[in-house]
């Protein structure tokens, strides 16, 4: 069983992934994390050094490494992950897609206090981080609405996104 969250970034797809993968007991990625590792390199190094497109085929390319590589695990994609190189498609037929759609002004709150960790984000005043939000997410949308499965809840509950997984 192969899943993957996709989401907008903020929506929760790294912490639900963990729990998810707790319970199901299976291994979690993060591919965040699996990109830092596979470059030696953190994202905003990345981007400052290499730029977005190096990052996204970096992405693609660690993406396809572990989805190749295992039987099974959950993994929390980034929020670009399945907008670019046919990501989406390639992760659908791989596995189960499930999109956690947050709430904007859900994303606002929490993006908010982490603006220095995001590259992407990190310059913004808080009104240009509302805008883009709102613009991002509506070029991101047409990806998203492409998963498996939709999960709307906030806040997600585990045993909800167990029971949304098994049954899509």
């Amino acid at each position: 069983m192969k899943t993957f969250l996709i989401g907008f970034m903020g929506s929760g797809k790294s912490h639900w992934g963990r729990l998810l993968s707790e319970k199901l007991g299976i291994r979690f990625f993060d591919l965040d994390e699996q990109v830092t590792e596979h470059a030696g390199k953190s994202i905003p190094e990345i981007f400052e050094t290499k730029g977005e497109e190096q990052f996204r085929m970096m992405e693609k390319e660690v993406l396809h490494i572990i989805t190749e590589s295992h039987q099974s695990f959950v993994m929390a994609c980034g929020g670009g992950s399945p907008c670019y190189f046919n990501n989406i498609e390639y992760m659908n037929q791989s596995g189960t897609t499930v999109w956690i759609n947050t709430p904007l002004d859900t994303l606002f709150e929490r993006l908010v206090k982490e603006k220095a960790k995001r590259p992407l984000i990190k310059e913004l005043s808080d009104e240009q981080l509302q805008y883009f939000i709102s613009k991002k997410f509506a070029s991101r949308k047409i990806y998203y609405e492409q998963a498996d499965v939709t999960v709307e809840e906030d806040p997600v509950q585990l045993e909800h996104l167990i029971e949304k997984i098994f049954h899509a």
